[in-house]
């Protein structure tokens, strides 16, 4: 049996990987907490403002986070379907500007 006939073994390597989309879901969960937090010491409407923009992108990177989690889950043999630059492109910026988010409450 040749190496293309074998079905693909993918090892732990998804596994892995939804444990790094958890890991990054629990980041964007703290920063939008310490917002929160630093939104109601400061008690301005600017802060709540930015605080429901946060909000909003924690819960637009939650849904990617899922859905992307779910097709890790899914046990096909060929692997999960690559992920979609779009969707790469959304979570990467739903976590820089949650971040920013948090760092402009700070100041």
């Amino acid at each position: 049996m040749s190496d293309q006939d074998r079905p693909r073994d993918p090892g732990l390597q998804p596994e892995r990987t939804r444990l790094a989309w958890r890991r990054t879901t629990l980041a964007c969960t703290v920063a939008s907490v310490l917002a929160v937090k630093a939104a109601l010491h400061g008690r301005t409407a600017a802060g709540f403002t930015v605080v429901a923009v946060c909000g909003l992108l924690w819960f637009g990177f939650l849904v990617l986070a899922h859905l992307r989690i779910r097709a890790l889950a899914g046990g096909d043999t060929d692997g999960p379907p690559p992920l979609a630059p779009r969707h790469a492109a959304a979570a990467a910026l739903c976590t820089a500007a949650v971040a920013v988010c948090a760092v402009a409450l700070l100041f």
